[in-house]
């Protein structure tokens, strides 16, 4: 988790910000707005947060999940194809965008192309939707956390009221005679702990059945944790910073030796890094694999156009921050990916089963299925519990009020006459914010609440995210044109972006992008979850969450038509126009190249 923000450092600091700021007071926006926009404290912050926010429970959580679904190494090929044609490409266009327009994401694309206003909207809100239930994760990893404080692992035997007939476990493997396989058609512990004990699933969405209060109430830990991120600002010192962002890879590291001292951990690992060709056929492995790429590193989701606005206008670093962040994030996954199939090649050797992609159900919780599979098998497990699932809540918690803080920043900022409602103080507005998500992730802790929550993350991150994007990189690569992008990147840094990167703005993303989208639509696949399938009533809710981000392109797009002035031909061509001044923008920071204000995380 990232916190080495400042409110403030010393009298000295003050006043050079201060008088800094006075020839800021000169610079003002196209819409004659003051640009005294906050900046980072310092350049390994913007790093940092940005590391923090890309690499979170996605790499450990989504990206194991989606490689399982998908046939495993059948996923790695358009995974890193998509990572090099359209996450570094798209990664880079949001940066450039937020640190030239200066903006958060309703903002800037309002101001890059008018009639594409509405795709700064549709990422705000598939934000929000995030937002409802991602801390649900955490609840997941709070109720973990406190069950590791026993003498046992409850996971770790079929002793238990809530195990069945066919649990079995660690402990009956080392059990058996030399030469004796288990028996077929077994369930791990781990699994049935966490469907029977802490899910409590019932058979269907139709059926949600009754409150799971000790989920409950981790959820509402969770959000209590988030609000105070939040409403007092983190402070912590530098080196806090690195130890925090570093303790993830030790244990991670720690549990992939672990993992391949197991039984069975090798043929985990060729299932993982093996492909099975005929699924490279299969439209929905490649949407899983774009889906991934803008799920883990941010895009479309508007938090990196946000982070980037608060970097200094000269930042020259922003291709190797780009890089740096990409690379970084996908190591990860493939750490934590090294990690889980070690453990399901494992798994399968215990339950004697024919294939690894038979001895879990895929679904969102195959990381509470399959990691807490290993501790039994370590030195003091309930110490390397209890450290793994505080790094879950610090990578969750990390990522989740960055997402709050941009559905905050974009009420401030869209409806400023609001302030009314919470008395202009960001403390209040907060509140709201976190108690209004809390209830609208209470579905999702019921006993039915696994099928809801895999509803909505198949509608809300894998089917909109997709056609967000789309219109994203058509905004900008064609109607504010990538090659003025690119001059855009000369004005900040003194260098062009490279020739690739137009390319990939202006036809390689489009084009994958829409092939996806094509064959995703030809070749549909209804949502599921471990062989569960969702009633038609199901679908089309989600369908109606997916609809509610992607709607906010075409409504968009007809609010900047309407509002604009003329003729309907003179509202439509000027829709189409950007509303900046490229050079006249630039030169207003041009006297401003050492300018270095203190970030103030309460102004995301």
């Amino acid at each position: 988790m990232v916190t080495g923000f400042s409110f403030g450092r010393n009298t000295h600091s003050r006043r050079t910000v201060s008088t800094r700021a006075r020839s800021m007071n000169h610079l003002s926006t196209d819409d004659g707005v003051v640009d005294n926009r906050q900046r980072w404290d310092k350049k390994s912050h913007f790093i940092l947060v940005c590391v923090g926010y890309a690499v979170g429970l996605g790499n450990v959580w989504r990206f194991p999940y989606l490689c399982y679904l998908s046939g495993g190494g059948a996923f790695l090929i358009p995974y890193f194809l998509m990572l090099v044609v359209c996450g570094i490409p798209m990664l880079l266009l949001e940066f450039a965008i937020g640190q030239f327009v200066r903006y958060g994401p309703v903002g800037a694309f309002a101001r890059i192309c008018p009639i594409f206003k509405g795709v700064g909207v549709a990422t705000v809100t598939m934000t929000f939707f995030l937002t409802t239930y991602y801390n649900v994760i955490i609840a997941w990893a709070i109720f973990y956390l406190f069950s590791s404080f026993q003498s046992e692992l409850p996971w770790a035997s079929c002793n238990h009221t809530w195990n069945t007939e066919d649990c079995f476990s660690h402990e009956d493997y080392d059990d058996l005679e030399e030469g004796e396989l288990p028996p077929n058609s077994t369930v791990s512990a781990s699994e049935e702990f966490f469907h029977h004990r802490v899910l409590g699933k019932t058979k269907g969405i139709e059926d949600m059945g009754g409150m799971r209060w000790e989920l409950l109430g981790c959820l509402a830990l969770a959000y209590i944790a988030v609000y105070f991120c939040i409403f007092k600002g983190v402070k912590s010192s530098g080196r806090v910073v690195y130890v925090t962002a570093l303790f993830p890879y030790f244990l991670l590291v720690t549990l992939m030796v672990t993992g391949f001292t197991l039984p069975g951990a090798f043929e985990g690992i060729k299932f993982f890094f093996l492909p099975k060709w005929e699924l490279l056929l299969d439209a929905q492995v490649w949407k899983a694999a774009a889906a991934q790429n803008f799920n883990s590193i941010g895009i479309a989701f508007g938090s990196m156009v946000a982070f980037a606005s608060f970097n200094d206008f000269h930042n020259r670093s922003i291709v190797r921050d780009t890089l740096t962040i990409c690379f970084t994030n996908s190591l990860t996954s493939i750490l934590a990916c090294s990690v889980i199939f070690s453990v399901l090649g494992y798994i399968a050797e215990i339950q004697n089963a024919p294939s690894i992609g038979e001895v879990v159900a895929s679904g969102p919780g195959l990381v509470f299925m399959v990691y807490p599979a290993a501790f039994p098998t370590m030195v003091v497990p309930q110490l390397w519990a209890v450290l793994f699932f505080i790094m879950l809540i610090c990578l969750g918690l990390d990522s989740q009020f960055a997402m709050v803080e941009v559905v905050i920043t974009t009420i401030t900022d869209t409806f400023p006459h609001w302030k009314y409602l919470y008395w202009d103080r960001k403390e209040i507005l907060a509140a709201y914010v976190c108690i209004f998500t809390f209830l609208c992730g209470i579905p999702c802790v019921m006993e039915g609440g696994i099928y809801f929550f895999q509803l909505m993350d198949w509608y809300t991150c894998i089917v909109s995210v997709g056609f967000i994007a789309f219109f994203e990189v058509i905004a900008v690569g064609w109607f504010y044109d990538a090659r003025r992008l690119s001059r855009n990147i000369q004005q900040m840094t003194g260098v062009r972006a490279n020739y690739y990167f137009v390319v990939c703005w202006m036809f390689l993303a489009p084009l994958l992008l829409l092939a996806i989208l094509i064959f995703s639509i030809v070749d549909y696949e209804v949502v599921e979850y471990g062989g569960y399938a969702y009633p038609v009533w199901a679908e089309c809710f989600g369908w109606l969450i997916a609809l509610v981000s992607i709607a906010c392109i075409p409504v968009g797009a007809i609010h900047a038509v309407m509002t604009a002035k003329g003729s309907l031909r003179e509202r439509l061509m000027s829709s189409l126009k950007t509303t900046l001044d490229d050079e006249r923008h630039a030169a207003k920071f041009m006297a401003d190249g050492g300018y270095s204000a203190v970030y103030d995380q309460s102004k995301f």
